[in-house]
């Protein structure tokens, strides 16, 4: 029966991360990804429903575009996978519960994010407003009231320290360290995350995206990095494993 659920969540992975694929590509762009036909980006040409399966279509396409025979920019795909996979794997850590929404909300805000970031250097601020009302519908259903309030202080606190960060960031850099939209989707992190785990979150990050910097920096010429999706994958990775204050705490007294 795992068996079952699984491939349900991998399927209904990838037809909603083909979806938040267009979302993050329109959204900066302020189109409306809910009515608008996706199209061709070279020739734009409407696609039809065969050309658009998750996966299915771009493998039976060859990775062209059924019309102008243009190369099909491989993002969307990876996406799709991604969402499928992560979304079998929130139902196998999690199963049936009220972890499980908050799962599939983060896992939804990673793929957003990492298609708009790494497009357009963008965290839409619609988004993030979207997302933090939907975790703390979660908070309100499954904890009361009285923990909604308390996480929305724990998501100011972090939103604070991560603004103190890049504060301190410019002036050292003398520019842009740190984008409005990661500093500000450090509340979202808050409303879910004690602020400890949330500084543990940041350390992440950096330490991940530091290796990708250099590799970019050396072999392609790129300084700009985008550090949302970064930020994201140690929330994930966080919050997947349940490590809280307690394991922290253990940790440290065994060192």
């Amino acid at each position: 029966m795992l068996v079952f659920y699984l491939v349900i969540f991998f399927i209904l992975g990838m037809i909603i991360g083909s979806f938040f694929t267009v979302v993050g590509i329109k959204l900066p762009r302020h189109e409306n990804f809910l009515t608008s036909r996706s199209h061709c980006d070279k020739c734009y040409h409407n696609l039809s429903l065969l050309d658009m399966i998750p996966l299915v279509s771009y493998v039976f396409l060859k990775g062209k575009c059924r019309y102008c025979k243009a190369k099909i920019d491989t993002l969307s795909s990876y996406m799709e996978f991604f969402t499928g996979v992560l979304f079998s794997l929130s139902f196998y850590v999690f199963g049936f519960s009220s972890d499980l929404f908050t799962a599939l909300g983060i896992v939804s805000l990673l793929i957003i994010v990492s298609v708009s970031d790494i497009s357009y250097f963008i965290i839409p601020d619609e988004l993030l407003i979207f997302f933090s009302g939907y975790f703390l519908i979660i908070k309100c259903l499954s904890l009361g009231v009285i923990n909604a309030l308390g996480a929305i202080c724990s998501g100011v606190i972090l939103f604070l320290i991560m603004y103190f960060i890049m504060i301190i960031g410019n002036l050292l850099f003398k520019k842009e360290s740190l984008g409005g939209g990661d500093v500000k989707m450090m509340f979202v992190f808050g409303i879910i995350l004690n602020p400890i785990l949330g500084l543990i979150i940041i350390f992440l990050a950096s330490f991940f995206a530091l290796p990708v910097s250099l590799f970019l920096l050396i072999k392609e010429k790129q300084k700009m990095v985008p550090f949302g999706p970064f930020l994201l994958i140690s929330f994930t990775f966080i919050y997947f494993t349940k490590i809280d204050l307690v394991s922290i705490i253990n940790f440290i007294k065994q060192i």
